[in-house]
């Protein structure tokens, strides 16, 4: 609808100043439906709402200028922090309830509640954005077959374009999918093409997995398919049984507080008013404070646009920024949400650690950014959340994905676009003849290899038994065919392999197999709660049994049956000496010990810092491009704490690929060392 700017009251206070496209402002019936509405927008009375301050509706381009929060917003806390806890979720839950309740009374319906127009702030969150909002008592305005609002944050109604139907409960269900993101980090009708979001929006059953219980039950009706199902704001504010906060910041997690912190900062170093300048078309600029203020019209000396500040110019409904000098940003893609959260959100805060660090030199020779993208897990969302990073022009380089299915999919994004890949957790042998493409860790048949070699230096009796589980992807294949063929090389060594297919969950006869085969030690290469199932039916077995590298998760080494376990991985320890002063420094930073994978996100995002301040010296001092930053990227030498970071593009892994040995002792990992990089001497057995 228009351009967003920042501006200034005369008092000094901080504005959001809206002005209308030129278009518009020639559409009587727009005029006088916005004129309407900022009367009434004025009389919205919460503390939940961003206040509209003053409107200039006569003006030749019609403005709105809104109190400036300067917290961010719901979408970008989210992307780049995960979901929320579920009590953050109920406090804002319970406050937008309040927000709209007031948006209804003042006789509006809002018709565009998504995570981008709610911002956070310490003491709760805001309501903006009233670009589209429809007085209840104006009907006429809204025609029927009009789409009307952002997918994925749409009634069925709206989806369906009954614009006589929408009403308060069309922003309740609204605010449904919000809380619904807020919980999860998914879209609770998934993502896709316009039209299929759409239909399942009509006729599908909302996402809430993962949502506790209690929450889940409240979500449920604001998402029902018809209006007369779902609370009212009042109704929904009674049913999320929370305190709200009394100007205190403990209602949001600590990530969060430091990012409403750090804009909080970057307003209060704002300079002062100074003439706004605009280009003109032979390139000269010109004073134009008086132009601006012509446009408003009269009533306008409320307003003060202050060019040093209206560097914004942010298209605000899309989310995109407008024109402004390119900055310098890295991409973390991964699994924050999904099955391996643990593993993706490790890598994130190990990247954002380093970045941090980074900055925080007094040389820096450029400010560093970091951009998340949550793929979940899904291989299906993973080319969404691609296009995200690739679309950001600021992204120069991208960690990730967590997973090898999500990272075979994001990289048909990032490679026809040349955005430098570098990833620490894929292991499967698919990334070949792809440009940009590095890997920062080993195959998972090297890691394998590993294996096999420390179970020959610890003389593991034979025969070893090699379960083989065809749902575990190609980790399990490449892992078990590995040990299958090292083990019979080794005087008196055998192997009992035996494979159940995808989808078995009962493992019970095809372990009672192997142990009455006589096999001495165990081999299974599968997920973390598989192998739970695993170990529960080996809990009498004494022999040596161990785990490929989807076993280095907290929720295995907590599973009493999985005492004296030893997993093989790409992953080093956090306890090991290498890493100490990254973990204090992870400690300090974050509160608590780094988990399994940090050290490798810290690793992999200063690997493409020292990348990007290379290709900055080539540049002379300029910004690289993406395509000048691969070929380096993939010729790199680069000492990290956990491995020494050094490229066969031939065999599209490692020169020096390292692998880790740990055993779960207490109910927790303990680092072991690093896995022999040579066959051990044959011993005898």
């Amino acid at each position: 609808m228009g351009v967003v700017y920042l501006g200034r009251a005369e008092s000094g206070a901080l504005v959001a100043v809206k002005v209308i496209r030129a278009e518009y402002g020639q559409d009587e019936e727009f005029r006088a439906r916005f004129r309407r509405e900022t009367r009434a927008a004025r009389d919205v009375d919460s503390p939940w709402v961003v206040r509209v301050l003053d409107a200039g509706p006569e003006a030749e381009q019609p403005w709105l200028a809104t109190a400036f929060e300067p917290g961010p917003a719901l979408v970008e806390a989210v992307a780049q922090l995960g979901p929320l806890p579920p009590r953050a979720v109920r406090v804002l839950g319970k406050a937008l309830a309040r927000a709209l309740t007031a948006v209804h009374a003042a006789g509006l319906v809002h018709r565009d509640v998504k995570p981008a127009n709610i911002l956070l702030a310490a003491d709760g969150p805001r309501l903006i954005d009233f670009g589209i909002a429809r007085s209840l008592d104006d009907t006429a305005i809204t025609s029927t077959d009009l789409v009307v609002g952002t997918p994925g944050f749409l009634s069925p109604e709206q989806a369906l374009a009954h614009g006589d139907q929408l009403g308060p409960q069309s922003d309740v269900f609204a605010l449904g999918c919000v809380l619904a993101y807020a919980a999860t980090g998914r879209l609770p009708f998934g993502t896709g093409p316009v039209d299929a979001l759409l239909y399942r929006t009509v006729h599908d059953s909302p996402d809430l997995d993962g949502v506790e219980e209690a929450l889940a039950a409240v979500l449920r009706r604001c998402l029902a398919k018809d209006p007369a199902d779902r609370p009212t704001p009042a109704g929904l504010d009674e049913a999320l049984v929370e305190d709200l906060p009394s100007g205190g910041a403990d209602w949001l997690p600590p990530g969060v507080v430091r990012l409403v912190a750090e804009r909080s900062a970057q307003m209060l170093a704002l300079p002062e008013n100074q003439p706004t300048r605009i280009e003109t078309a032979t390139g000269t600029a010109v004073p134009s404070r008086r132009r601006f203020l012509a446009l408003a019209g009269a009533g306008s000396a409320f307003l003060a646009a202050g060019g040093g500040v209206a560097t914004w110019a942010a298209l605000h409904d899309s989310g995109r920024q407008g024109p402004a000098a390119p900055g310098w940003a890295i991409g973390v893609q991964a699994d924050l949400s999904g099955p391996s959260r643990t593993a993706g959100q490790a890598q994130a805060d190990g990247a954002r650690l380093a970045v941090e660090q980074f900055n925080a030199r007094h040389d820096r020779p450029f400010p560093l950014a970091l951009r998340t993208a949550d793929d979940a897990g899904d291989p299906g969302r993973a080319a969404t959340a691609a296009q995200r990073l690739a679309d950001d022009r600021d992204v120069l380089a991208v960690l990730g994905s967590s997973t090898d299915k999500t990272t075979a999919a994001a990289l048909a994004v990032y490679d026809p676009a040349l955005l430098p890949v570098v990833s620490m957790s894929a292991g499967q042998n698919l990334m070949q003849n792809t440009r940009s493409f590095v890997r920062g860790r080993p195959l998972h048949n090297a890691v394998a290899m590993k294996l096999a070699f420390h179970l020959e230096a610890a003389s593991a009796p034979s025969p070893v038994g090699l379960l083989l589980d065809r749902g575990a992807g190609d980790v399990s294949w490449m892992s078990i065919q590995m040990v299958n063929r090292i083990v019979p090389l080794y005087p008196g060594g055998s192997t009992y392999p035996r494979v159940v297919p995808a989808g078995t969950t009962d493992f019970a006869p095809i372990v009672a197999d192997m142990r009455a085969a006589g096999v001495r030690t165990f081999v299974y290469a599968g997920p973390a709660q598989s192998t739970i199932r695993v170990a529960r039916l080996l809990a009498d077995f004494h022999g040596p049994k161990y785990a490929a590298e989807p076993a280095l998760d907290a929720a295995f080494a907590a599973e009493p049956a999985a005492e004296g376990w030893t997993v093989v991985a790409s992953a080093i320890g956090p306890d090991a000496t290498s890493v100490q002063p990254f973990a204090r420094a992870f400690q300090s930073r974050y509160g608590r010990a780094p988990g399994h994978w940090a050290a490798e996100g810290y690793d992999a995002a200063n690997l493409l810092i020292a990348q990007l301040t290379a290709g900055r010296a080539k540049a002379k001092g300029g910004r690289p491009t993406r395509q000048a930053l691969i070929a380096p990227l993939r010729a790199a030498k680069f000492q990290g704490l956990t491995r020494k970071f050094a490229f066969d593009l031939d065999l599209d892994q490692l020169a020096t690929p390292a692998s880790f040995v740990h055993r779960v002792q207490g109910g927790a990992f303990r680092y072991l060392g690093p896995a022999p990089d040579q066959p051990p001497a044959p011993k005898a057995r």
